[in-house]
């Protein structure tokens, strides 16, 4: 029976070559490092913690190897695994395998690593099983070796209790790391194996059958086979679970529109007539915050999508195997209308639209809220569920789409009366709106909240816009530091009367009404604030109130009884009861979300995995998912500070060399997100799709080599140059970085590929000082806006003005003082329409500095269960479902009895 080892007391050692001063370079063993490490820590296979796996890159000396390799050996005691990628040379007269270093020279088998020694390292340790993986490349010097005698023995030597060794045995160098692939040909099907799983295989891909997997895919590329040796058990030791596997009578029969494609079953070990022959001796296997805003708001925390909302789905879908589903749904495909009329549906019109109230609507999610306190809070999820319960001023219409963005009075009858040149906003608040023990909510509830923000050493967390616009020299110190009586000192916001607000901003800024709309702009009782308790139990302005609430495991909403419907022209309320369960299973997730035992996920990432594999075959199901733009986009800066990326034409010949077509599909896909020719998502006032000024669309995507080698020229760069490459140590980043690689090289530019992990990354792109250090020539980034605005989105990456010494967020190191000063004029216009042709004319300009290469306007795959009613999508809430909308088809006793 397959078993996955225990990653606390499992270790992996990988080591690679791929730089050599005697012999031929091999770059794709660089790439096999990153990405296998990434696939070893992936919660899908072995979630290896990072410090667990040693990964040695270039090994000057054997020490330095077997070093590392015996510490590894000393604290694992369920599984030691070690990796080698490289040449190999065999000693001529005993065959015996010395592993390739950098210095190492042909014919010199001395000057390499003795395979026989790292075994007996690997052997002496506490592991009970041990793992070795040999991907060497021989040069064609020493190819005639490779069948010299004693290969053989040298293979059974290995056979003790609990080992095994699956060995690459390659005929020429370009046999194993193929021309125009990002890996070695034996490592690529490893690792596409892990990431695409083995469609009808078992639950957990054991060693066995992973060597069946590649030997087949290998064998029927013509590629070199590999070999394996095992003894007892070890075949049984799980390398990862298998991504593609479907439980039996997993989800209801599927219907069809058509006869599917037939899924390729599991494929057994191959028999060959003449069994493969080892011809070498292998081895026994086995958050910064805000920066200071000169002429806007702060660049804020949720805009750098790190691994959270854009980021969530695209990489949470990636390292669970969806390259191999996002192919299923194509755009031209008119599914079958299901119970929830049809895919992508609902980021068109409102699906199942309904007035029909009771029942219980029923969230899952694999992780609780930052904060639930509406000041407090900087994720997008919380932002959109925080509605049932925390109200503003105004806020996003309830329709799909593009149509979501538009801002329509909540608490306020209407929207802002806007004076003195943009520098006063009026509103006067409605009849009727309570708070949940009944008394009305007034205009100093409004002001108390809203100066929460201020108290920065008890309310953390949450966006500061209302302080950077309303009192940029911080003069007011919050409401627990005010001495004032009523403690509303702020003299920025007025209230002359329980029904009236007035905000006096020292500058116009013409995007205000958007940060308004935030939750930090909601009121808060004053004799309510528990302070940095709130978040437990916030006191209720919306339709529902808290009824329960456990960290980490569940929450549970009930109808707020004093709240009156007439007083809110947005929200439904149709539900009784709104529940949230939080389980980290990703996998157990998707199956609940599928039987309808739940009706969708809290974070918009919907299904992963299994459950995307089960919803390709099924036509209701795939009636069931939406795909809309979460306002993300993926592009790559171009350090100025970095030669010759301070040359324009060096960063025009980027700009035309980078394949966005292979990039897309690294990142997942045609549904991962649209090619973008340029640096302003469809979702931002201001975006013109039509506006193609490098001729990508034009390409569809493709690189433009001549275009790039005429600017290389240009740049007195014609053979080309060498950039580092900073990439985070995970899956999608690892093959969005390996592509960019691979489309630079075929104009001539080389790349070095720095790993880091997350915080690391964060940290060393955010400071210019490192950026130049480090010769980072180009950094992929992620961003998404906090309102959707050229302001919220652009400034923070264009604006001189934001190039702080930690935090950056302009890493490109833009300085044009004629955007600095189009931003001036844009934030200050009143008119969206005016202000969204001065974003459009800054996001030319941009275009015209080659500072930064746009790569996807990304999109999310998101499941809406069956039971669901009045269903859109909304851009302000990242692409998400509208919840304050949202109904059930029917009441659930038995939930309702739980």
């Amino acid at each position: 029976m397959a078993v996955l080892p225990d990653p606390a007391a499992t270790r992996a050692v990988l080591i690679g070559t791929s730089r050599y001063a005697h012999l031929e370079q091999i770059p794709a063993v660089a790439n096999n490092l990153s990405a296998l490490a990434a696939a070893l820590c992936a919660p899908h296979s072995w979630g290896l913690a990072p410090e667990h796996c040693t990964v040695i890159d270039d090994p000057a000396t054997a020490v330095e190897v077997l070093d590392a390799v015996r510490t590894a050996a000393e604290e694992a005691t369920d599984t030691l695994l070690v990796y080698f990628a490289g040449h190999g040379l065999v000693e001529p007269r005993r065959g015996e395998l010395f592993l390739g270093l950098t210095g190492s020279i042909p014919h010199r088998s001395y000057t390499g690593l003795p395979y026989g020694t790292l075994r007996d390292v690997v052997l002496d340790g506490r592991a009970n099983r041990q793992v070795m993986l040999l991907d060497c490349c021989f040069s064609g010097r020493v190819l005639g070796f490779m069948s010299a005698p004693g290969t053989e023995a040298l293979i059974d030597q290995v056979e003790v209790d609990g080992t095994y060794l699956l060995a690459s045995v390659p005929d020429t160098s370009f046999g194993l790391a193929p021309p125009g692939e990002p890996h070695t040909a034996f490592t690529g099907e490893l690792l596409r194996l892990l990431r695409d799983g083995a469609p009808g295989g078992p639950e957990l891909l054991d060693l066995d059958t992973v060597y069946a997997q590649v030997y087949t895919a290998l064998r029927a590329k013509g590629r070199p086979l590999p070999q394996k040796r095992d003894r007892n058990t070890a075949g049984g030791l799980a390398l990862a679970r298998n991504v593609a596997w479907v439980p039996p009578g997993f989800g209801p029969p599927p219907s069809y529109d058509h006869e599917p494609e037939p899924t390729p079953a599991l494929t057994p070990l191959p028999s060959p007539a003449v069994p493969p022959k080892p011809a070498w001796a292998p081895t026994p296997l086995p958050s910064p915050g805000p920066a200071p805003s000169p002429g806007g708001a702060s660049p804020g925390l949720r805009r750098t999508v790190r691994y959270g909302l854009a980021g969530a789905l695209a990489v949470a879908l990636i390292a669970a195997g969806i390259p191999l589903m996002l192919s299923w749904m194509k755009e031209s495909s008119t599914p079958k209308a299901g119970p929830a009329s049809g895919y992508n549906a609902a980021t068109k019109d409102t699906v199942n639209a309904s007035t029909k109230r009771g029942g219980t609507l029923k969230f899952i999610s694999t992780v609780d809220a930052d904060s639930w306190d509406p000041q407090r809070s900087y994720s997008g999820f919380v932002w959109n569920f925080s509605r049932y319960y925390a109200r503003q001023l105004v806020t996003y219409a309830p329709e799909p789409g593009k149509r979501g963005n538009e801002l329509v009075p909540d608490l306020a009858e209407n929207k802002a009366k806007v004076t003195d040149g943009g520098k006063t906003y009026t509103y006067h608040l409605r009849d009727g709106i309570t708070w949940q023990d009944g008394t009305g909510i007034t205009s100093r509830d409004v002001k108390y909240g809203i100066e929460r923000v201020w108290a920065t050493n008890v309310i953390v967390g949450g966006p500061q816009y209302p302080q950077q616009v309303l009192d940029p020299d911080h003069t007011y110190k919050g409401p627990y530091k005010d001495s004032s009586k009523d403690k509303l000192g702020l003299k920025a916001i007025e209230t002359p009367d329980d029904k009236t607000i007035i905000f006096r901003l020292p500058k116009p800024n013409g995007d205000f009404e958007r940060m308004l709309a935030m939750p930090a702009a909601s009121p808060v009782k004053r004799v309510k604030d528990t302070k940095d308790r709130y978040q437990d139990n916030p006191f209720s302005s919306g339709p529902y109130k808290f009824k329960s609430y456990s960290p980490g495991k569940s929450l549970e909403l009930e109808r707020n009884s004093e709240w009156n419907q007439k007083s809110d022209p947005i929200r439904t309320a149709l539900p009784d009861r709104i529940t949230v369960q939080i389980n980290d299973n990703e996998q157990a997730n998707a199956r609940a979300l599928l039987s309808g035992e739940y009706d969708l996920d809290l974070g918009f990432t919907g299904l992963t995995g299994e459950g995307l594999i089960k919803a390709r075959s099924a036509s209701d199901y795939l009636a069931r998912l939406d795909n809309p733009y979460t306002g993300v986009l993926l592009f790559a800066a171009l350090p100025r500070s970095v030669e010759p990326l301070d040359n324009i034409d060096c960063r025009k010949a980027v700009m035309y060399a980078v394949d966005r077509q292979s990039i897309r599909t690294a990142a997942g896909g045609p549904q991962s997100g649209d090619i973008a020719p340029h640096m302003l998502p469809p979702t931002v006032t201001g975006s013109v799709s039509s506006y193609d000024p490098y001729k990508t669309l034009k390409r569809d995507g493709k690189s433009n080599t001549t275009k790039a080698k005429e600017e290389l020229a240009a740049c007195r760069k014609p053979d080309g140059f060498t950039i580092t490459i900073p990439a985070r140590n995970r899956p999608v980043d690892t093959n969005i970085v390996t592509a960019l690689s691979e489309s630079l090289k075929k104009v001539g530019i080389s790349t070095r590929i720095d790993r880091l992990g997350d915080t690391d990354y964060i940290d060393a792109i955010s400071s210019p000082a490192t950026v130049k250090k480090k010769g980072y020539g180009l950094v992929v980034q992620r961003w998404m806006a906090d309102f959707p605005t050229g302001q919220g989105f652009l400034q923070p990456l264009a604006d001189s003005r934001f190039i702080p010494s930690t935090g950056n967020v302009n890493v490109a190191e833009l300085d044009d003082p004629t955007v600095d000063d189009f931003f001036d004029a844009a934030i200050a216009e009143q008119d969206p329409s005016k202000a969204g042709s001065d974003y459009a004319r800054i996001n030319e300009k941009i275009s015209d500095s080659a500072a930064y290469v746009p790569l996807l306007f990304q999109r999310s795959v998101i499941w809406r269960g069956s039971r669901l009613t009045n269903v859109h999508t909304g851009d302000a809430w990242g692409g998400g479902y509208d919840f304050a909308s949202l109904g059930v088809s029917a009441s659930d006793s038995k939930s309702s009895t739980k």
